[in-house]
């Protein structure tokens, strides 16, 4: 009987026990890794859109108020009483509460907000509204008047200064944006 002895080469035989465990942990790894940017990535995407949601709804309550100041000024009879009713209207609405429109067309609904919940947006048929016969938007806008140099009595100015607050929570966080515009009381006679 002979035997033949052959020598063996260690590399090839493939991969040990060893080598692939380190293989297949370096995948994983890396995996991960993508994993994590994605779930990143979505979650920045929800926020960008929320903020650019808020931006608009908040851009919309001050479009309301100017609507609603020229509204007043056109049809009052004269621009004076109209810009006085105007002011009026909004007085109440201070930056500790704000306030929000049950329509934000004339005949104007102005309320103030004693509770965030009162200022809640809801969707109904699209649009955004107050009337918590919709779907919760998450969104909350209050609207405030204040004078043009930041006090708060208006009196006989002939500019204000109008804030539209957005609030909405996202995550675990809680975010605003706000937005401000002077309004003039833009009428006046020969």
């Amino acid at each position: 009987m002979q035997f033949f002895s052959k020598k063996v080469n260690r590399s090839s035989h493939g991969f040990t026990l060893v080598e692939t465990l380190v293989a297949i942990s370096i995948f994983t790894m890396s995996l991960l890794g993508i994993t994590s940017i994605l779930a990143s990535s979505i979650s920045n995407t929800g926020y960008a859109k929320q903020k650019i949601l808020a931006g608009y709804l908040a851009q919309e309550g001050i479009e309301y108020v100017r609507n609603m100041r020229d509204t007043y000024i056109l049809y009052s009879g004269t621009s004076q009483a109209g810009w006085d009713a105007f002011k009026v209207e909004l007085n109440p609405c201070n930056s500790g509460n704000g306030c929000g429109f049950v329509k934000p067309v004339a005949p104007f609904d102005v309320f103030v907000c004693s509770s965030p919940d009162q200022c809640k947006l809801y969707v109904n048929n699209g649009g955004y509204d107050t009337n918590s016969g919709g779907t919760d938007s998450g969104f909350i806008r209050k609207i405030w008047m204040t004078r043009a140099d930041g006090s708060s009595d208006v009196g006989s100015d002939e500019e204000v200064k109008i804030f539209s607050e957005v609030e909405w929570t996202q995550g675990s966080g809680n975010y605003s944006i706000v937005f401000s515009e002077n309004l003039f009381n833009w009428w006046e006679f020969p």
